[in-house]
Parts: structure tokens; sequence; C-alpha cells
């Protein structure tokens, strides 16, 4: 993947001690907005997205409105990662692209949309972060990003994604695109790492499927006896230096720190370890990553989605980290 050799002052963002985080457009981190259209598209390195779509939702909805709400409490992002010194806006050239325009009353078309999308992104050379939505949208992403060759993946979350279908046969809702991409070659079974699953259970048909696959299922019991460092020394170990996506649901993390989406779950990671976990990332050739499932209803606050934001930036660096 490209990256930036010179900085490049056009991407520099907004600093909060030049104009007051409340004040101004709210983009991603403060970042100057580049759309296909603008004619600084082809020197961006790394575009955050907006995925505002949450049509495979199947209990509480909500987040399509994450994008909005991470976008605002990201304005308190900063340009230094304060703990592993990396500033990434200096390294790469960042910027937000602006949002995939989902069809609300038509699912197929969504996933259409999506995928065209994020086709022209990876033509273009743009390694893609991406705020969900629910996360059946990371299945159009992996068509747009993993046309070419299957890809290993990350997984945090609470809830593995793998089952084959809802209500009778569904076949797409945010509890199955991982099934779905697997069946479709766009993940490398093998040089996939599920992190924090737990919680109750309708069967073990995704456990099952994993299993027959080759997808390494980390339980949250085991992640808690392991320790997430060594946890993440595992997790690099079998992505291996091949090219790899992120995915990270915002209820991986316990309630308590992160009660604003719409399936959590008890038991889970501080806010803390959240951030952990992703600094032991630093490395792996990351391709693309997604932060889903922040749904402002029931965090109208805001603190799921500052978390979720904090959690983009540190993402970032480690994309960033990945190629210098």
């Amino acid at each position: 993947m490209r990256i930036s050799a010179i900085f490049d002052a056009f991407f520099t963002p907004v600093s909060g001690m030049e104009l007051p985080r409340f004040a101004g457009i709210p983009t991603f981190m403060r970042l100057p907005f580049v759309d296909f259209d603008h004619d600084r598209i082809s020197d961006v390195d790394i575009g955050l997205i907006g995925a505002p779509w949450d049509s495979g939702t199947t209990n509480r909805p909500g987040p399509r409105h994450g994008p909005r709400q991470l976008r605002d409490l990201s304005t308190m992002i900063r340009a230094e990662n304060g703990a592993t010194g990396v500033r990434p806006f200096e390294v790469a050239n960042c910027a937000d692209l602006g949002d995939v325009s989902p069809n609300p009353a038509d699912l197929q078309d969504s996933l259409n949309r999506f995928t065209d999308y994020y086709t022209r992104v990876r033509q273009l050379g743009i390694r893609p972060l991406t705020a969900g939505g629910d996360h059946l949208c990371s299945l159009p992403i992996l068509r747009g990003l993993a046309a070419q060759a299957p890809v290993g993946m990350v997984h945090f979350d609470s809830h593995t994604d793998l089952f084959d279908g809802y209500f009778g046969g569904t076949k797409y809702t945010h509890g199955t695109p991982f099934r779905r991409a697997v069946e479709e070659g766009l993940l490398d079974p093998k040089r996939v790492v599920q992190i924090g699953i737990r919680g109750t259970a309708y069967d073990h048909e995704d456990r099952d499927f994993a299993k027959a696959v080759g997808i390494r299922v980390i339980a949250i019991e085991e992640f808690f006896a392991r320790g997430g460092t060594d946890v993440m020394t595992e997790t690099r170990e079998i992505v291996g230096d091949g090219a790899t996506y992120v995915s990270y649901d915002i209820d991986f993390v316990d309630p308590a720190f992160a009660p604003g989406t719409g399936t959590p779950e008890v038991g889970g990671p501080n806010s803390f370890q959240a951030i952990e976990v992703v600094r032991g990332l630093a490395g792996v050739n990351i391709i693309g990553a997604d932060l889903v499932e922040v749904s402002p209803p029931f965090d109208q606050a805001g603190g799921t989605a500052w978390l979720g934001a904090s959690l983009m930036f540190e993402l970032l660096c480690v994309m960033v980290s990945a190629q210098t």
C-alpha cells in the first residue's frame, strides 16, 4: 500500500489551539473533507469514511446515526498518541471521504452501493477506516477490498457474526456477515481471529462453523485468563504478514463503558483494555478497518462515541505504523 513520504500540510487536521473544538464543520478528527471529485483524492493514503446504515439490525436500531455522532466526538482527537508517540497525520495523508450513501428501503441495493464504493477506494490505493453502521456493513466493504484475493481478519466483538441465517433463512443481517465473507472467498478462515466472544446463545451453529473452517475463536474467559498481551501475540502469529482487515464492534467493550450499542453483552473489557488490544496490532499489515455498532439513541451523552472515536484513532495509528 502507498504511504506518503513527504509531509503535506493540506492534510493537517485543524488544531483545537487554533479553532475551538465546538466550532467549525465537524469532520473525522478535524481532517479535510476530500470526496471522489476532489482534486486531491489521488493523494489520500487513508480515508475515514462514514457508513450510516443499519438495515441488518435485528433488535435495537440506531447505528445508522453512529457516523454523525462519531464525527462530532472525534473533534476531541489531538495530533499525537500519548502512549505510543505516533503522529499519524504527519506520516500519512488522511482525509474524511464523507459517507457511503445507502438505500434505507432496499438492503441488496445498499450492499451493492457499498461494494461499488469500496471497490473504487481500493482502486485509488486508499486504505479505508470506516465508522458504522451495523456489522453487516463489513461484508460489502470486504467485497470491495478482497475481491482479488482472500484476506485475514482480526475481529473484536462479543458475537461471532457467523450465523447462517435469521428468521427462517434471511442471509443478510448483522449476525451473518462473516459467514457470507468466508463462503464468498473474501476471508481466509485460517487467518481469522475472533476475540471477546461471550453471552447467552441460541445454539452452537456459529461456533461449529468456526471450528469446521479453522477460525480461531477466543472467548472472553480465555481472554481474561491469559491477558490481552498474550492473546494479541497469538493473534499476530495467526494473521502473519499477509493482508489483514480489522473489524471492531463496540460491543466488545463492557456496556458499563460503552452502553450505546444495540446488542450489549456484560462481562467485557474496560476502556483501557479496549484500547490496549488495538495497540497489540502494531506491525500487522492492515488493509482496512472498521468501528461499528455505535448507537447514539442509547447513549446520547456521547461517552460510547467518544470511546469509539478514540479507538478509531488507535486503529489509525497502527495502520500508519505498519507502513512506515
